[in-house]
């Protein structure tokens, strides 16, 4: 190799390294809670509070906003998760798979005081990859004949009939993870990983509750489930 192809692949290196001068990406969750505004659209990671933010979902119920659209697999219980903003009255909207957990859920649904869009498990998280990938959206047999379909655009394709499902992004992700670099790289243990890495790609701002933090170097690469360049804070 030339001494300029050389030159300017080192250059290329040194840009893709990441800027240690600010990388602690800690926050308090006071801090982490104070980004959500009334109206905004927040997605949150877990499967019936497993995996879940619930510390941050502690805080935001106590904090009160109000009028929030929630993406989520679940509405957990009552008293865990997002399940306490349920309660509260704190959500306008929800876009779930199922909300049988929760009696509140049901009920507020059947009051009317709280619009639910259900999402088969699969096309919810095809739905927000798609966003995170930069998708015009998914095709999907799953809902045709059924009130999923409702409302949306049915695609022929070679004589077989497809719902077109579009992406689902959000203003905000709040997510948990076992570990996390100070970069904000994330580890995931077992089936916590459920919603949380690809709701890390289909947000504005990301924010990971973690339990651990470790010093940059040492999480070896192949372990790593969500990169740091997808994490704006972090909270332990």
């Amino acid at each position: 190799m030339c001494l300029i192809c050389t030159c300017h692949l080192s250059g290329i290196i040194d840009n893709l390294k990441p800027n240690t001068q600010n990388m602690n990406k800690l926050i308090t969750i006071s801090e982490a809670v104070s980004y959500i505004k009334d109206g905004m659209t927040v997605m949150v990671g877990g499967f019936m509070g497993v995996g879940g933010p619930n510390k941050m979902m502690d805080a935001l119920a106590e904090r009160g906003v109000k009028d929030l659209t929630i993406i989520c697999n679940d509405t957990a219980f009552p008293d865990k998760g997002v399940g306490k903003l349920v309660v509260n009255r704190q959500i306008k909207r929800l876009i779930a798979s199922h909300i049988g957990t929760n009696p509140a859920t049901i009920e507020l649904m059947n009051l009317g005081e709280l619009i639910v869009s259900f999402y088969p498990q699969g096309t919810l998280a095809e739905c927000i990859r798609a966003a995170g990938a930069g998708l015009g959206g998914v095709l999907t047999p799953t809902g045709l004949g059924t009130v999923i379909a409702d409302g949306k655009e049915v695609i022929s394709i070679d004589g077989k009939e497809y719902l077109l499902e579009k992406p689902i992004r959000a203003d905000i992700a709040l997510l948990h993870a076992n570990i996390a670099d100070e970069l904000g790289n994330l580890v995931y243990k077992g089936t916590t990983q459920n919603f949380n890495p690809i709701m890390a790609t289909a947000a504005d701002l990301v924010i990971a509750e973690v339990d651990e933090t470790v010093p940059v170097g040492a999480l070896a690469p192949e372990v790593i489930h969500t990169p740091y360049i997808f994490v704006n804070h972090i909270v332990l």
